[in-house]
């Protein structure tokens, strides 16, 4: 944690601990929507949407370890979006949490492409994330600058709910949480847990104490 961060947290909480809580990146479940499709460019666009709008697949298993994460949290937090909030309820057992759309998923547009081309829903979001991240194609939403600006505010708030000492879960989504990741890392923070970035995992983020 740098002196600036340090001193935030001390604002914030005058009777913090020194060792500072963990912080979780947690990815949603799998949602019920299903990608076993093939799209043009603007069908991809309108699937994104029902996926944003969209919430989980029924009868899905929460891996202990995720559980035994979420139990420790002091701090539990989701997106705004359905899928998050249905796997923060999967995981609350019945505790309050906290809804952010600071945590929402940075935007897929895809590139205007020839309707005739047909693509599966994964294929379209890895090239609508290429051409989003190295070309700034955005169609009007959130560019990568400002998602960039956007994963270092939270990355701030979330140290400074650490600081209480009591780790804080998020439940959000695979690009951003490693946006997020990585904003932490420049804080001073390190990646303790790898779980990947599939549906139900999480990356634990502690502090090396100073």
């Amino acid at each position: 944690m740098n002196d600036a961060m340090a001193a935030s947290a001390d604002d914030l909480f005058p009777d913090a601990p020194d060792r500072p809580g963990a912080v979780v990146l947690c990815r949603h479940g799998e949602p019920a929507l299903s990608r076993k499709i093939r799209l043009s460019a603007q069908g991809y666009r309108d699937w994104w949407a029902q996926y944003e709008a969209g919430g989980l697949k029924m009868d899905q298993d929460i891996p202990p370890s995720l559980k035994t994460m979420a139990e420790r949290a002091g701090f539990l937090i989701a997106s705004t979006r359905l899928r998050s909030i249905q796997t923060a309820q999967a995981l609350s057992l019945g505790r309050a949490f906290a809804e952010d759309p600071l945590f929402i998923e940075a935007p897929l547009p895809p590139p205007n492409w020839p309707e005739w081309l047909k693509l599966s829903p994964r294929l379209w979001g890895f090239i609508a994330r290429v051409w989003w991240w190295f070309f700034d194609h955005n169609e009007g939403q959130e560019t990568r600058a400002e998602a960039q600006l956007r994963a270092e505010e939270a990355a701030r708030q979330l140290i400074d709910l650490a600081a209480t000492g009591q780790d804080v879960l998020v439940v959000a989504h695979g690009f951003f949480n490693g946006m997020v990741g990585e904003s932490l890392k420049r804080l001073g923070w390190r990646c303790t847990v790898d779980q990947g970035f599939r549906y139900w995992s999480a990356r634990r983020f502690e502090v090396s104490k100073a």
